[in-house]
C-alpha cells in the first residue's frame, strides 16, 4: 500500500504545481490528514479513503471549463496505470463524483462511509481559519470585490447559479461556507466543525465592524 501512496503522493504534487493556492498539493495534504484523523474513529477503508484525498482535486471542474467528469476520470486512469484493483479505482471514482458541494445541488445516488469519511475532511478545509483564507485567495483569483452591502447572499441559488457566481467573497460565507457544519456526517467532523464554524462567526462580526470603521 506504502508505494501506491507514494507514487499517488508524487503524481498529486507534479500535477498541482501551478495550481491556485486554494486547490494546491497543501490542500490536498490537508485533507488527506484531516481524513486520516476521522477515520481513526470511523473505520472506514483505509486505502480508499487516502486515494480518495489523494486525488479529490487533481482536475477541479471549476478550473476545467465546468466539466466535472474529467476529475474522477483522470483519477481512475492514474490509479490503473500504476495496477490499482478495479474495484478500488471504481470506490474513489464515486468519491471524487459525489465529494463537493456543488454535487450536493443534483440527486446523489452513491453513499459509503469513505464518502463520508472524505467529504467532511474537504469541507472542514473550507471553514475555519484556512477556509476564510482559501475563500479571498479564490476570490482573489476570480477578481471577485471583497464585499459589497448591495448585494445580498442568494441562498436559493441553482447549481448552474452556483458555478457561474461572482458574488462578492463574503457572500460565500452564506452561500456555503456557514452550511458546511449541518452537512458533516462523522461524528468527529461534526466536533471540529463547530468550532470552525464559531471562528467564521467571530471573524464576520470583526468584518463587519471594520468595515463601518467602528473598531
Amino acid at each position: 500500500m506504502q508505494n501506491i501512496l507514494t507514487q499517488t503522493i508524487n503524481f498529486v504534487k507534479k500535477t498541482l504545481a501551478t495550481a491556485e493556492a486554494g486547490h494546491d498539493w497543501f490542500h490536498i495534504e490537508r485533507v488527506y490528514k484531516t481524513a486520516q484523523t476521522i477515520n481513526k474513529t470511523e473505520k472506514a477503508d483505509v486505502l480508499v479513503v487516502a486515494l480518495a484525498a489523494l486525488l479529490h482535486d487533481i482536475a477541479d471542474s471549476k478550473f476545467n471549463g465546468g466539466d466535472e467528469e474529467i476529475g474522477p476520470q483522470k483519477a481512475g486512469d492514474f490509479l490503473a496505470s500504476i495496477g490499482v484493483q478495479p474495484e478500488i479505482i471504481n470506490e474513489v471514482k464515486l468519491i471524487i463524483k459525489n465529494l463537493s458541494f456543488k454535487a450536493s445541488f443534483g440527486e446523489i445516488n452513491y453513499a459509503s462511509k469513505e464518502l463520508d469519511v472524505v467529504q467532511d475532511a474537504d469541507r472542514l478545509d473550507a471553514i475555519g481559519a484556512i477556509g476564510i483564507a482559501r475563500a479571498f485567495t479564490y476570490g482573489g483569483f476570480k477578481n471577485r470585490v471583497l464585499y459589497d452591502p448591495a448585494i445580498k447572499p442568494n441562498l436559493q441559488m441553482t447549481k448552474e447559479e452556483y458555478k457561474n457566481t461572482t458574488a462578492p467573497t463574503i457572500n460565500h460565507f452564506y452561500e456555503k461556507l456557514l452550511l458546511l457544519k449541518d452537512l458533516m456526517k462523522t461524528e468527529t467532523g461534526k466536533a471540529m466543525a463547530q468550532q470552525r464554524h464559531d471562528f467564521m462567526l467571530t471573524y464576520l462580526e470583526q468584518f463587519y465592524a471594520e468595515w463601518e470603521g467602528k473598531k
